[in-house]
């Protein structure tokens, strides 16, 4: 008896230090590639601009989001190629695209923010190359967590993308007044590389569980030949299918009923990261309380709120400023919070044979819906206003929550996703 109490109390400190060093490695990945994309979309733009770049130049870098929207149509070659076998399938992607971007960032500082052909040019190959690094990434994630370890997992993950704002972002910022546009560029650029020491402590090998003769390569087609693969792509493009319309004139809102911009950029900086933090172990903490299902429903209610609450600010039944930043801020949190239940989600239906590509698909799903509420809402709030807009996302929101919890309900059949869904 003794005996046994002792092997199981050495067998679960083992376990702990494995999940340990997987979620300190997810971390640093997910935070190498978190860096360069908050530098360029969030303190480029700003850095262009007041160093005397256009603002249609400007307009034109939402075009870097194309590599993030299409990275699904490379996934499978880098779910069933090596690129440096030596180094491992996964680890063989990574170090050699992560090594490139830095060297892309590094290469921004001998190019005058003003200069946005050039920058352009530069922040496309990056983003290009940060797309498969991140898909390299998200299949290792697949392979290596367990239904037990992929909340906690998926918070890192939410994590490292909220110090990614701090570190890309608002650092990026505050150093580009302090020691000027060069020294700010290499230094980020530096910070960029410190994640790769996260590979380290890479393996490649499969799980025993995960034991299997592939039979087919990876492919877009393999992913929608599953069972409930429609279901589960469904489920990605309505469950946040409301979250663009209200991100996407959100600034713009609190611009109009005259919240000052200092407060904004205070809001979508470092306090979104703080949230971010925040968020993602909240969300880790419920799910393994409550489940994955409740999870998802408990938090689309909330955004819900979130939403009609902007509704009656802009309707003024509820009027002033600090009901509007309240609702951005707590949405801000519940937001990080669906993301690491969503990507729960999505990990647990991608199949172990192209974990990169099965998750890349409704990532890409995802932000593709995301992108096009964005593009829509300028045109709906200058044409029905903003309290027209925001009813609008609440009632899709709520619409979305029922449609998302009939699909759970149907997706639960499936074996491997009956006890990650429950």
């Amino acid at each position: 008896m003794h005996l046994t109490k002792k092997w199981r109390m050495t067998e679960q400190a083992s376990t702990i230090s494995k999940n340990g060093k997987l979620y300190a490695i997810l971390g640093g990945l997910y935070l190498a590639q978190g860096i360069p994309n908050y530098l360029l979309l969030v303190a480029l733009p700003p850095l262009m601009r007041e160093s005397g770049a256009s603002r249609t130049a400007i307009g034109l870098f939402s075009l870097l989001m194309l590599p993030l929207v299409l990275k699904f149509a490379i996934a499978p070659l880098i779910d069933r190629t090596a690129l440096w076998p030596r180094m491992g399938h996964r680890r063989g992607w990574i170090i050699p695209t992560q090594l490139l971007v830095s060297a892309g960032i590094a290469s921004m500082a001998f190019v005058e923010p003003q200069q946005a052909g050039w920058l352009f040019a530069i922040c496309f190959a990056i983003t290009l190359l940060s797309s498969m690094q991140d898909i390299a990434t998200d299949g290792y994630a697949v392979r290596h967590l367990t239904i037990k370890s992929r909340p906690i997992g998926n918070a890192v993950q939410a994590a490292s993308v909220a110090l990614g704002v701090i570190i890309g972002g608002t650092l990026a910022l505050v150093l580009f007044h302090q020691i000027g546009w060069r020294p700010t560029i290499l230094l980020v650029a530096s910070l960029s590389l410190l994640p790769l020491l996260a590979t380290i402590w890479m393996t490649d090998e499969r799980e025993p569980s995960l034991e299997k003769t592939q039979t087919k390569p990876a492919s877009l087609l393999g992913f929608f030949r599953k069972p409930h693969a429609w279901m589960i792509f469904g489920f990605a493009l309505t469950y946040r299918a409301s979250e663009g319309l209200v991100r996407g004139m959100e600034g713009p809102y609190l611009v109009d009923i005259k919240v000052p911009t200092a407060w904004i950029g205070y809001l979508s900086g470092s306090a979104a990261a703080t949230a971010g933090l925040l968020g993602a172990a909240l969300a880790a903490l419920l799910i393994r309380k409550a489940g994955l299902t409740k999870t998802l429903v408990l938090l689309g209610g909330l955004r819900s709120l979130c939403f009609l609450a902007f509704t009656l600010n802009a309707f003024g039944i509820f009027p002033g400023i600090a009901v509007a930043l309240s609702a951005s801020a707590f949405q801000t949190l519940i937001r990080y919070m669906e993301l690491v239940a969503i990507y729960s989600f999505f990990m647990a239906s991608s199949s172990d044979d192209q974990p990169g590509t099965d998750f890349t698909i409704l990532t890409c799903a995802e932000l593709v819906i995301y992108l096009v509420g964005a593009a829509v809402a300028g045109w709906l709030a200058d044409h029905f206003g903003y309290a027209a807009l925001f009813s609008l996302a609440t009632v899709i929101s709520v619409f979305g929550i029922g449609l998302s919890l009939w699909m759970l309900e149907k997706i639960k059949g499936a074996s491997k996703l009956k006890h990650a869904v429950a």
